[in-house]
């Protein structure tokens, strides 16, 4: 051991050291990079052709999927504004139990 020392001093030991430096990561990336499919797949995770969307093609399927799309956004829009309308109201009347509870404070 102490041969291989006396022998890694001055240029012989920057030499080990540049090797050491390049060969490193190149070594990871080829660990990492090779045969990734068996060993970092996780089964099931990306969705059959049964499970994922299917995209329309012809004119009548684009436009029934267009009316999806229009009817779940009004009756979204219509959820939103009925929740808006709720939530004024109730500011409506928690002002209004303010202006009553500082009137009769007086």
């Amino acid at each position: 051991m102490s041969s291989i020392l006396r022998k890694l001093q001055g240029g012989n030991l920057e030499v080990f050291k540049f090797g050491t430096y390049i060969l490193f990561p190149i070594g990871w990336m080829y660990y990492f990079g090779t045969n990734l499919d068996d060993r970092f797949t996780v089964q099931g995770f990306w969705p059959t052709a049964e499970q994922s969307h299917k995209i329309p093609l012809e004119k009548e399927e684009i436009d029934r999927e267009l009316n999806r799309m229009r009817m779940n956004d009004a009756i979204r829009r219509e959820r939103r504004q009925r929740e808006a309308e709720a939530e004024a109201e109730l500011q409506l009347a928690r002002a209004r139990a303010q202006t009553e509870g500082s009137a009769r404070a007086e």
